[in-house]
């Protein structure tokens, strides 16, 4: 694959919460086909795909753990995570490294993605609410929808995505589920 190319971005890191869209940047990717954003303040870098380690029985989205300047992170694998299958990797297959906050502070994740496309600035008037139904995300994962000329782009609540908690809860299922 490809030779890891970090990108700066910044290093704020903004709070989970519920409130209402406002103008903002924010990093687009495309994952199977379709434009996905999420806020930059959340992103950290961008680095081109590298193998992961492989951790024994974890959740079929965690595709494994990498090296990051003597870190430990976490991969996801997004589309999994989004139920839409595991992402195939191609040449522009690469890790956009988030924080998330957990109770320790912001703890860095990888997420898997098909290609980064742009930074965009969207204005809070052209976000529409997350739809109650049939986007085949569940509801809190969208933060809300961009429109664009020709559909949107699912803004995603990174905070929600990635909750720590559920992630750990889930590990704890497969766990279980091992040992029982």
């Amino acid at each position: 694959m490809t030779q890891p190319a970090i990108v700066p971005a910044s290093h704020a890191v903004a709070r989970a919460v519920d409130r209402p869209a406002v103008d903002g940047q924010y990093l687009t990717f495309s994952l199977q086909g379709e434009v996905f954003g999420i806020e930059i303040l959340r992103v950290r870098e961008i680095i081109g795909y590298t193998r992961p380690t492989e951790i024994p029985l974890m959740p079929a989205f965690v595709h494994g753990v990498i090296n990051l300047r003597g870190s430990v992170v976490p991969v996801i694998d997004l589309a999994h995570r989004l139920g839409r299958g595991a992402t195939e990797l191609k040449p522009r297959t690469c890790v956009v490294i988030v924080e998330v906050d957990g109770e320790d502070g912001a703890q860095p994740m990888g997420i898997l993605v098909d290609a980064v496309e742009a930074v965009l600035d969207i204005a809070a008037d052209a976000i529409e609410p997350a739809p109650a139904f049939g986007s085949g995300l569940r509801a809190q994962f969208i933060r809300g929808m961009a429109r664009r000329e020709h559909g949107f782009i699912v803004l995603l609540e990174v905070g929600r995505v990635f909750a720590i908690d559920e992630l750990a809860a889930l590990a704890r299922g497969v766990d279980a589920v091992e040992a029982g």
